[in-house]
């Protein structure tokens, strides 16, 4: 298995047609089709289910899908980083992030390093901790943001200046909406949106402490855009961090921090005896300045 045939894998993985997948790689559909059997064979399972106008993957498709486009974008990030060796400041740096306001110190970062090498680009990911952190290891990212409390002892992190705080996410027509702040006993039996992770870590159970057994809790999510919808559309409050979800003046949205206030810190991290490209070691050294300016 080579990278060759992966990229044709994820042609017709992508495009459900053998006939669309052969001219998309300007090829023609017999020899693509032979290397997809070759491919199937090689492993000895079956990749794709082939209809009369669509194919479609089976379970062991779908994860080769995964993989294949982790390698295919590890390889790419590696011959980008390879071929820019040696030459002018340029390149690409990979961050992934939870949802957090502190991405802003990381733009402001970004933006000053870009005005004195503008040809260096990047590139975003976003996710939980969970799904930053496996990128990280794979070498698909530079630099992961993580929200506390995160297992960081596996990385070289450096402590950001900027914190989070816990709230709750409602219609502004809601009873809630009219205080300034959220009680462990206000969540009692109320429809709850939360997070997938600060269930994982029991984030708020310290906090809620015997209200924490009867939280109600309809749906969860991992980016917060999404649950904002199902708060517009009254199935319940979403438990958030703040300044996420934009406040307007007649926005139908509204954040109410949690009483005692829950702050959350941030993290920087990458992994162990990591070699930076260039691009990303000046972007650490900036955002080292950055974080000493403000101290």
């Amino acid at each position: 298995m080579d990278i060759r045939i992966l990229q044709y894998f994820l042609a017709v993985a992508r495009e459900a047609n053998i006939t669309k997948a052969a001219e998309s790689l300007n090829m023609t559909q017999p020899p693509l089709s032979r290397q997809l059997k070759e491919l199937e064979d090689e492993l000895g399972k079956q990749l794709f289910i082939r209809g009369n106008r669509s194919i479609t993957l089976t379970e062991e498709g779908m994860l080769l899908r995964k993989r294949a486009e982790e390698i295919v974008t590890l390889m790419e990030k590696t011959k980008t980083e390879v071929s820019s060796f040696g030459k002018n400041i340029c390149g690409e740096i990979y961050i992934g992030s939870g949802e957090t306001e502190g991405i802003r110190l990381i733009a402001k970062t970004a933006e000053k390093l870009r005005r004195k090498y503008s040809d260096i680009s990047y590139h975003l990911f976003s996710g939980n901790a969970d799904d930053v952190t496996e990128r990280l290891d794979k070498g698909l990212l530079d630099f992961g943001i993580l929200i506390e409390p995160a297992d960081i002892r596996k990385y070289d992190f450096i402590k950001l200046p900027a914190k989070d705080r816990w709230g709750l996410l409602m219609r502004r027509d809601h009873p809630l909406a009219k205080k300034n702040g959220i009680n462990p006993e206000d969540l009692h039996g109320l429809p709850l949106i939360a997070s997938r992770q600060s269930i994982a870590h029991n984030e708020l159970s310290g906090w809620l402490g015997k209200q924490y057994d009867s939280l109600h809790i309809v749906a969860t999510y991992n980016l917060l855009y999404n649950a904002s919808i199902l708060v517009e559309e009254n199935i319940g409050c979403a438990l958030c961090l703040d300044h996420i979800i934009p406040e307007y003046e007649n926005s139908l949205l509204c954040f109410r921090p949690l009483k005692p206030q829950i702050d959350v810190g941030l993290d920087i991290v990458w992994k162990k005896y990591q070699v930076f490209t260039k691009p990303a070691a000046l972007f650490l050294n900036m955002l080292q300045e950055e974080i000493n300016a403000e101290l």
